[in-house]
């Protein structure tokens, strides 16, 4: 192991090599050597054309930051990312066809990563048959100028498999806490341990080199073995990040709940204003069931934690995320990555497994559009965005709750007493004709005995019997005015239509 400055990395990631960088979302993310990349090139030109290859790619979205310091043109020649909408300019590139794209489900580049590592020629998965990472619709090719699929579509003993090949990766990149004089890894002040080992040794295994971002070096045996994450013979350059670049996540310097180190009186998480994420989430909430093991996902599922904090229902169900925190109340908005008061944490691809292996009851996940048959976008709006874990969860899942607002663009609602109302439509109609992109396949998913629900502020809808169902209503919503008329397509409604629960609808607790 050789310690080494930000400004030594131009000469030792070269032109053309691939690159690939752990961390999931919020947390684990090597800012300061992606910083140091960026100033190499920026300055003498190089590295040029790499392949940026970061699974649950992360950062705030700001141009410069994080993931998005790959983003001068001509720094990257390929992409291959399961979510990439918190690159901008990275993203822009992709979707101008000025550089090939290429989207993966995360849990298939979580076990991709781990196979790799051993030396398989691939990974094969049930997760993204029937949906845009098929080679019978895109084959995950974020543009025309990006050729190869990402997997290829193999049948074993009469079923469909989708089989996912290896690829090159000459660096891999990761951010820790310590490393220790021999090079021994520690991550015991990280709140996700991600895709930490399995990068590495998916370079190691081919020949490649590994660059570890750490707070600080430690003499050897201040490091106890067990937190040990990667071994000293797997690391090849350690890069101490200033006290700026080693925040636990993008806004966080440091909380020791996030790391295990203390817990916190969950109840005292701050409330909810009562607004349309709120309505959302408690709802979606609601389908949740004593004893369940559920994932939340990005964006409005996020707050399903915050709702069963509020209420006290915290220890009823088991709450994980993907980038493998199990137990407690995952991290919402700037904190997604995280959770408090968690049980368990584990890497990435061994989640994954749990998930594709049906451990989970019910996921609780965000959409962008829904068409007639029940399909859902989650993953390309206008530009590309990825689906992260997605398609993983909810092919392992056989109770999906996708949730959203009706509409969108100006969408205003107010809420109270126990009644909804629209103040301002939006302007943009999410139950379409066709989606965009094929995120969730409902045929595929209802023939594998899925039950399907999609929650939104203002209707439940289910999916039975290969049609769309309107279940519930809300109080206060006309539903030609509101429902009806602001879909593209005829949906049927139940006889038994009911309304949603009033306490949707009010500013205090709900009493789960």
């Amino acid at each position: 192991m050789k310690i080494i400055e930000i400004s030594d990395l131009g000469g030792i990631v070269k032109d053309g090599m691939a690159v690939a960088g752990a961390g999931f979302s919020k947390a684990g993310i090597a800012d300061y050597v992606y910083k140091g990349l960026e100033d190499s090139f920026v300055n003498t030109g190089h590295p040029k054309g790499i392949t940026m290859i970061i699974n649950a790619l992360g950062g705030t979205g700001v141009v410069g930051t994080y993931n998005d310091h790959f983003g001068p043109e001509g720094m990257v020649s390929d992409v291959r990312v399961s979510h990439i909408q918190l690159a901008p300019r990275v993203r822009d590139q992709i979707d101008a066809g000025k550089i090939q794209g290429h989207m993966y489900p995360l849990g298939a580049l979580a076990q991709l990563y781990r196979d790799m590592g051993a030396g398989k020629p691939g990974t094969l998965s049930k997760a993204g048959l029937g949906t845009f990472v098929d080679p019978r619709q895109d084959g995950g090719r974020m543009n025309e100028i990006t050729k190869d699929d990402i997997c290829r579509l193999v049948e074993i003993d009469g079923e469909e498999w989708l089989f996912y090949p290896a690829f090159p990766i000459d660096v891999a990149i990761i951010k820790a806490t310590y490393a220790d004089e021999s090079g021994n890894i520690s991550m015991e002040r990280e709140p996700t341990i991600s895709d930490a080992f399995n990068t590495i040794q998916a370079a190691k295994q081919q020949g490649g080199i590994s660059i570890v971002q750490v707070e600080k070096v430690v003499k050897n045996g201040e490091l106890l073995a067990r937190n040990i994450e990667v071994p000293g013979i797997m690391v090849d350059y350690v890069v101490v990040a200033p006290k700026e670049y080693s925040k636990q996540t993008v806004e966080i310097d440091y909380d020791p709940v996030l790391c295990q180190l203390e817990t916190q009186d969950l109840s005292k998480i701050e409330k909810m204003p009562l607004n349309i994420k709120k309505i959302i989430a408690r709802r979606s909430t609601m389908e949740l069931r004593k004893g369940d093991k559920v994932n939340l996902g990005y964006g409005i599922p996020e707050f399903c934690g915050d709702i069963a904090a509020e209420e006290g229902k915290s220890q009823d169900f088991t709450l994980t995320c993907e980038c493998g925190l199990m137990g407690g109340v995952p991290g919402s908005g700037m904190e997604f990555g995280t959770a408090r008061n968690a049980d368990y944490v584990t890497d990435m691809a061994k989640m994954m497994d749990w998930y594709d292996g049906g451990g989970l009851d019910v996921s609780v996940l965000g959409f962008g559009e829904i068409d007639a048959a029940g399909n859902v976008n989650a993953s390309r709006f206008g530009m590309s965005v990825g689906p992260g874990g997605f398609i993983n969860i909810t092919t392992g899942t056989k109770r999906n709750v996708f949730c959203g607002t009706f509409t969108t663009g100006g969408l205003k609602v107010s809420a109270g007493e126990g009644k909804l109302s629209i103040e301002q439509e939006g302007k943009i109609k999410k139950f379409v004709n066709s989606v965009e992109q094929v995120t969730f396949n409902a045929d595929v998913a209802f023939k594998d005995g899925h039950e399907i629900i999609y929650v939104t502020e203002r209707a439940v809808f289910e999916l039975r019997a290969d049609e769309m169902v309107l279940t519930e209503i809300a109080p206060g919503i006309d539903l030609e005015k509101d429902v009806l008329s602001q879909m593209d397509f005829p949906v049927k409604v139940a006889d038994d239509l009911k309304e949603m629960d009033p306490r949707i609808f009010t500013d205090s607790t709900m009493g789960l």
